[in-house]
């Protein structure tokens, strides 16, 4: 019998996939493991929607995460725009919205947004914890489980709505260390409530990161292309910014792949960077930003050769 993800995942794929069943399930795991990708509005700063959706596909994409002001602005325009006027642009450049990214509304003011995916068909919310300050180890463990019940309510109307909000382990905020990331998908049963794990804000050992994503298995639904490099607090000269994106610094991303094959890994990868000041893009133009994203796209498929050698 199929399981829920798998009957989803039969069902994402069309009536043609369905009807095969089993079978078509049996192929499909004997293909090579891959990274599904969906591209950031963010690398793009403030440009508009007319220039970024173009090149959604460039960058082996399918799908659009749509951020806000301070890192951007593209989830206001399709308000400004219209949600209409936004169908038809995804239409015209055969683009998908696959998500938005929402830490202003914080974890408890989603389920609007949550509506608003799904007029278009999107699944997935990523948001952070809130952000305690001066808490002991064990004072922070009750947080968590505190926050995993205050969430009950937001993740019955995703349940309902069948969408996941996604938590992301943001520096400083309640969940932002591999113990209270494990202990938080330990607590968050539900399936649509799991971790937007970002290496970013970890350490940078790529057995540390691997181990954490088997530990997290399905509870891992959105993943981020990020390592720490050199940072993205300050001004740098931007090959040192840069660093930032996989195959630019120094972290070992094979064994994260590894990690992610292990327990396949079915969500969206995102690569990603933070320009310093937010609200830029992380190159001059639209083409030089893609050529930037295909540079890390490239090096994780070679990492990901290795991985299925």
């Amino acid at each position: 019998m199929l399981n829920r993800r798998e009957m989803c995942r039969l069902l994402t794929a069309g009536p043609a996939a369905l009807a095969l069943g089993t079978g078509s399930l049996a192929a499909e795991k004997k293909k090579p493991f891959t990274l599904r990708y969906v591209l950031a509005s963010s690398m793009y700063g403030k440009m508009k929607l007319d220039d970024i959706l173009p090149e959604v596909c460039k960058t082996g994409a399918e799908y659009i995460d749509l951020w806000t002001e301070y890192h951007a602005n593209q989830r206001e325009q399709i308000d400004a725009m219209g949600h209409d006027k936004f169908a038809e642009l995804l239409r015209k450049h055969n683009v998908k919205l696959g998500m938005t990214t929402r830490y202003d509304l914080g974890p408890f003011g989603q389920q609007d947004e949550m509506r608003v995916l799904c007029k278009f068909g999107a699944g997935l919310v990523v948001t952070c914890a809130p952000r305690p300050k001066g808490l002991s180890d064990k004072e922070r463990k009750a947080a968590v489980r505190r926050f995993v019940e205050q969430m009950k309510p937001h993740v019955a109307v995703a349940e309902e709505l069948g969408v996941t909000i996604a938590i992301e382990n943001h520096r400083g905020s309640l969940i932002n260390s591999p113990e209270t990331i494990r202990y938080f998908a330990e607590l968050a049963r539900s399936p649509n409530l799991g971790i937007a794990l970002a290496p970013y804000h970890l350490p940078q050992d790529p057995q540390l990161l691997a181990g954490l994503i088997e530990d997290l298995g399905p509870k891992l639904v959105h993943f981020y292309a990020w390592q720490l490099g050199q940072g993205c607090v300050k001004k740098l000269p931007k090959p040192q910014e840069l660093e930032q994106m996989p195959g630019r610094g120094k972290l070992d991303f094979v064994p994260i792949v590894a990690a992610m094959k292990k327990i396949d890994y079915q969500g969206w990868t995102e690569i990603f960077m933070h320009p310093t000041p937010r609200g830029i893009p992380i190159m001059p133009t639209v083409g030089q930003v893609a050529e930037e994203i295909n540079h890390a796209r490239e090096y994780l498929e070679e990492c990901l050769r290795r991985v299925n050698q």
